[in-house]
C-alpha cells in the first residue's frame, strides 16, 4: 500500500480492513475536470430531436462559416463529391450544387442565394453562417429557429422554457422547473449563482430579467451567447444549488455564512478565572513545545496534494508535473494551517502513488473535520474552488450511504468552506471562481470537502513554483477553515 501520512491512532490493520471494504463499492475513479475556460471559441449550437451537438465557427474575410457537412451529418445520410471547385452533395433525397467562390447554389432544383460567397477547404464545403435559417429547411423540410446573435440553432423543438417560484423561507429557496432534465455548468460568487447551459436548449423565461419581493434573493436574469444559455441568480448571501426531480428541478437557496473570526485565534474550552482570551491564547496553541494544555482541542484537517508516484497529473511545463507543485503547496499550506492552530495530516508527503479510493478513505478514517484537495492548471490564472455535485444515486440503505454519495450530509458546510475560501482570496485580489462539479474523492469523503485548482498568476506558468504566490493562496484558505472552525469536527 501507498505510504499515507495518518493520525497515529489508525492501526494500519484497520486502514487496510476498511480499504478492502470500501473498494467493493467503488466505481471507476475520474480525474479532476480542468477548470473552466475563461473564454471560449467560436461555436454554434444545435438542437433537434435526433442529435444536440455544436459546431467551430470560423472567421473567413471578415465573416462567420460552419461546415455544411459537419452540419447535416448528425441529422441524415449524406453523401460528397468535390474536385476542389464544385462540390456536390446529398442529404437523403435532396441534390444540391455548389461552386466555390460563387454567393448562389442549386438546392433540390431550386436557386438559393446565400448572400456570401461559398468556400471549399480541402474538399470541404463552407456555407455563411447567416445563410442556416433559410438554408436548412431546403434539406430538412422542417422549421428552423436560427439565433444568429447567440449562435443557437433550434430545429423542430422550440426549447425548454424554465419556470420560477420562490419559497420564502428562512432562508429563502428559488425552485427553476424545467420540463426535460437539464445539466447546467454551475458556478459561484459571492451574492451570485450562474448556471450554464451548453447542450440543453433551454430558452428565455419569458423576461430577461425577473425581480423577486425578497430580501436575500433578489432577482435572476437570462442571456445567451456563443452557442450557450446562462441564468443568474443574485442575492445578499452566498448561495448553493442542488438537483430534484430527476434533474428537472434545480433547488437555489442561500447559505448564512458565519461570522468571520480572529484568524489567529483556536478553539479554547472553559470560562472560568484561569481561561485565557483567543489573543492571549495564540502564542501557546502555535508552539509545540508549549501546547500542554488538555482544554485545548484542535480540529484535524487533511490535506490531499492530488497524483503522485506514477501519476504525474497534468503536463504544465515540459518538465514540470502537476504532482510536483501540489507537494510543495500542500507543505506550504501544512505550515499556514498549523501556526493557525490546527492539526494537519499530509495524505501524501512523498512522491507516492495513490488511488482516488485510498485518499478518501484514509480521510474517513483520520476522523478529519475537513479535507482539502490541491490540484494545479497551466491555463487560466487564479484559482477554481470546487465542491461535489453529487450524481443520481440509488437511497441510502439506512446508516450505510452510496460511495460516491458519501458527501450528502457535508455537501451544505462544504460550499459554506468554499464561499468563505473565494471571500478570503478575493481581500487578496486573487483571480478566484467556485464550482461545483460531479468530481472525485470529494463525493466520497463523509466530512466537508473542497478541492482547490491553482492557476498561474501575473507572472505566467512561473507562480506555480513561487513560493510567495503559493504562500498567498495557502494563507487565504487557512484563513477561510479559521473562519468556520466552530463548525468543523474536532480531533482532541
Amino acid at each position: 500500500m501507498p505510504s499515507i501520512t495518518t493520525p497515529t491512532t489508525l492501526t494500519k490493520k484497520a486502514l487496510a480492513i476498511l480499504l478492502a471494504t470500501l473498494m467493493l463499492l467503488s466505481v471507476a475513479p475520474s480525474a479532476l475536470p480542468s477548470a473552466l475556460p475563461f473564454a471560449d471559441d467560436k461555436h454554434v449550437s444545435v438542437y433537434s430531436p435526433v442529435a444536440t451537438y455544436t459546431l467551430p465557427v470560423l472567421d473567413r474575410a471578415g465573416r462567420e462559416y460552419v461546415g455544411l457537412l459537419e452540419l447535416l451529418e448528425p441529422l441524415g445520410r449524406v453523401s460528397t463529391q468535390s474536385d476542389g471547385r464544385r462540390l456536390r452533395l446529398r442529404y437523403d433525397t435532396v441534390d444540391a450544387d455548389f461552386v466555390a467562390g460563387k454567393t448562389r447554389a442549386k438546392i433540390h432544383g431550386r436557386d438559393f442565394d446565400f448572400g456570401a460567397p461559398f468556400l471549399i477547404e480541402n474538399s470541404r464545403g463552407l456555407v455563411p453562417l447567416s445563410s442556416l435559417g433559410a438554408l436548412l429547411p431546403l434539406f430538412l423540410g422542417t422549421p428552423v429557429n436560427f439565433r444568429e446573435s447567440a449562435r443557437r440553432l433550434f430545429i423542430g423543438i422550440a426549447g425548454i422554457q424554465p419556470s420560477f417560484r420562490l419559497d420564502a423561507g428562512n432562508p429563502p429557496r428559488l425552485l427553476l422547473n424545467f420540463s426535460a432534465p437539464v445539466n447546467p455548468t454551475i458556478s459561484t460568487e459571492p451574492g451570485q449563482l450562474r448556471m450554464v447551459f451548453k447542450r440543453d436548449p433551454v430558452v428565455s423565461p419569458g423576461s430577461q430579467s425577473i425581480s423577486f419581493d425578497n430580501k436575500v434573493i433578489t432577482h435572476a436574469s437570462y442571456s445567451e451567447d456563443n452557442g450557450n444559455a446562462e441564468l443568474d441568480v443574485t442575492a445578499n448571501q452566498p448561495l448553493m444549488a442542488s438537483f430534484s426531480n430527476d434533474r428537472r428541478t434545480i433547488v437555489i437557496s442561500a447559505v448564512m455564512v458565519p461570522v468571520q473570526q480572529t484568524p489567529a485565534a483556536p478553539s479554547v474550552v472553559g470560562t472560568g478565572a484561569g481561561s485565557q482570551n483567543p489573543a492571549q491564547a495564540r502564542p501557546a496553541a502555535n508552539s509545540a513545545a508549549g501546547n500542554n494544555n488538555n482544554n485545548v482541542h484542535r480540529v484535524l484537517v487533511a490535506v490531499d496534494p492530488a497524483h503522485g508516484g506514477e501519476e504525474r497529473g497534468a503536463a504544465l511545463t515540459d518538465t514540470l508535473a502537476e504532482k510536483d507543485v501540489t507537494l510543495g503547496f500542500a507543505r506550504l499550506l501544512r505550515h499556514e494551517l498549523e501556526i493557525r492552530g490546527f492539526a494537519v495530516a499530509l495524505l501524501r508527503d512523498s512522491d507516492a502513488t495513490s488511488t482516488l479510493d485510498q485518499r478518501a478513505a484514509a480521510a474517513n478514517v483520520s476522523r478529519a473535520g475537513i479535507y482539502i484537495s490541491l490540484h494545479a492548471v497551466s491555463q487560466g490564472s487564479g484559482a477554481q474552488v470546487y465542491t461535489a455535485l453529487l450524481p443520481v444515486e440509488g437511497t441510502s440503505n439506512g446508516v450505510f450511504r452510496t460511495w460516491n454519495a458519501a458527501q450528502a450530509p457535508a455537501l451544505p458546510l462544504s460550499r459554506i468552506v468554499s464561499a468563505a475560501i473565494v471571500a478570503e482570496m478575493q481581500k487578496r485580489e486573487f483571480p478566484v471562481r467556485a464550482s461545483s462539479a460531479s468530481l472525485r474523492p470529494l463525493n466520497n469523503v463523509f466530512m466537508p470537502a473542497v478541492a482547490v485548482e491553482l492557476a498561474p498568476g501575473t507572472e505566467g506558468i512561473a507562480d506555480l513554483t513561487s513560493p510567495n504566490y503559493q504562500q498567498r493562496a495557502a494563507s487565504a484558505i487557512a484563513d477561510a477553515v479559521v473562519s468556520v472552525r466552530d463548525q468543523l469536527g474536532v480531533q482532541p
